[in-house]
């Protein structure tokens, strides 16, 4: 059924709200100056707060006009601000619809920009915005979600389309799977939170790349494993470095990045791939592959085989999430091992956590339909934020180096000195978060580098850029931080 509003109902929503945090109201009279500013931003508080929703037809700009006792002149560019801005979509004979913008044609005006109160425009974090293919899967799980409601709604290993969905797509990757190797969590880090505990305990070795992905630190140090780390170099993983750590640490356990690696964007050839399976077998060690980046090609030519393709005798356990490709906010991730192993970890979840959403696994359910085209999506957003930051940075700051991936999401940057954690404190008080190299390292080492990622609008990241070039000289070397034992 088609849903509208009419031209005094909508009058009177512009008139009687003030926007919380992100605005003010039209007010009641036309006095503000100049008046279809006020109008629009009145209409766009409406739709950000959810009290106009997404796809309702506005009235006719003569109707409304007449409603608020203002020309007709007044709401035409009103409502062509409003198409400006991406919060109004007309078609020739079906007025004019509120609608939501494309998060990547916003700039740092954009209220929904700062995950925190701080209201710093959000570098430390690499979560790109929601696909656009976001609302239609919405939709059709809507449609399907009353036949769950007649179960229990407790689907402790994860949904059933879920898991075939993703099965189905690590076939595609060129790994058969089975959905009964398919364990659903809330997202990635919720998977290498499990692994971590079923696999980890006290004073255990665990192998870890440096740099690496904090949180997966953080995962093992709660376990009270002992971390390994073994560097990545600037032109990626040595694997004799791998395999001698593996051998002299007794490790029987190691974290691994081996696609577009969190923060150096490296990837791992095929050939890599297969010696590092070989070594893993060798030492009896079980690898975590994290496949979370695996799908943010920025290069379609920049291909590898999954990690497990190599493995015969399980030790390889792959994790993937919903977040990168589609949206962070559905908290959706999964574990592909054997099934074994799944029913293992679904026995260990369930001491905290029964069962994931039902909704948001029936959107992603929907999702993983189509894969290709939110890849294609990805690739043409992030690779204009990737160009952008390159430039920028090549303008701005030409003493930092960087080599430019091929996919993922940042650029892992050496700066011109061990100033890192200065650069940080600097940007903050210039507006930008930043995540300075010591984040990424077990031993605070890494003040050399920063990771910049390039999951924000162009404009955002030029932005950003300028605020962090200005005074360049004036960032401090900082002293060596002493491990803590």
């Amino acid at each position: 059924m088609d849903r509208y509003l009419s031209a005094p109902q909508l009058a009177r929503l512009v008139r009687g709200g003030t926007r919380s945090g992100t605005g003010k109201g039209a007010g009641d009279t036309p006095d503000a100056r100049p008046y279809y500013r006020a109008l629009a931003e009145a209409v766009r508080g409406l739709v950000l707060d959810g009290r106009l929703a997404v796809g309702v037809r506005l009235p006719a700009e003569r109707h409304l006009a007449e409603a608020l006792g203002v020309s007709r002149t007044t709401v035409t560019a009103a409502y062509d601000r409003l198409r400006e801005q991406g919060y109004l979509e007309s078609r020739q004979g079906s007025g004019s619809r509120a609608a939501l913008p494309d998060p990547g044609a916003l700039g740092t005006d954009n209220p929904w920009l700062a995950s925190d109160d701080d209201g710093l425009l959000p570098l430390h974090s690499a979560a790109p915005p929601a696909s656009a293919l976001l609302g239609e899967a919405i939709e059709e799980a809507g449609r399907a979600y009353h036949r769950y409601a007649l179960g229990m709604g407790y689907h402790p290993a994860g949904l059933a389309p879920l898991r075939e969905a993703i099965a189905r797509r690590y076939g595609e990757r060129g790994l058969p799977t089975r959905p009964e190797q398919i364990l659903v969590t809330a997202g990635a880090q919720h998977a290498i939170h499990l692994l971590m505990s079923a696999f980890a305990g006290p004073r255990d070795p665990v192998l870890v790349e440096s740099p690496t992905y904090p949180h997966a630190i953080d995962a093992a140090r709660m376990r009270g494993a002992r971390l390994v780390p073994v560097g990545v170099q600037e032109d990626g993983w040595h694997l004799d470095l791998v395999s001698s750590a593996m051998h002299q640490s007794g490790a029987r356990l190691a974290y691994v990045i081996p696609d577009f690696q969190n923060p150096t964007g490296h990837l791992m050839a095929d050939a890599d791939r297969a010696e590092l399976v070989a070594a893993a077998r060798r030492y009896g060690v079980t690898l975590i592959a994290d496949e979370s980046w695996a799908e943010i090609a920025l290069d379609e030519t920049a291909r590898a085989t999954p990690l497990a393709a190599f493995d015969t005798g399980g030790r390889v356990i792959s994790i993937g999430s919903a977040s990168k490709l589609w949206w962070g906010g559905l908290r959706i991730g999964w574990v592909r091992a054997g099934a074994a192993t799944i029913r293992r970890l679904a026995g260990l979840r369930a001491a905290v956590d029964i069962a994931g959403a039902v909704f948001e696994q029936l959107v992603v359910a929907r999702l993983f339909e189509r894969t290709e085209e939110a890849r294609a999506e990805r690739r043409r957003t992030l690779g204009a934020s990737c160009a952008a930051l390159v430039a920028v940075l090549r303008e701005e700051l030409p003493g930092w180096a960087f080599t430019a991936p091929r996919g993922g999401g940042s650029l892992w940057v050496r700066l011109d000195g061990p100033v890192a954690s200065s650069v940080a404190e600097a940007a903050a008080a210039r507006g930008v978060r930043l995540a300075p190299g010591p984040w990424f390292g077990v031993d605070g080492t890494l003040e050399r580098y920063l990771r910049l990622p390039f999951t924000q609008p162009p404009a955002v990241m030029e932005e950003a850029v300028r605020r962090i070039a200005r005074d360049p000289a004036g960032y401090r070397p900082c002293e060596p931080l002493t491990p803590t034992l």
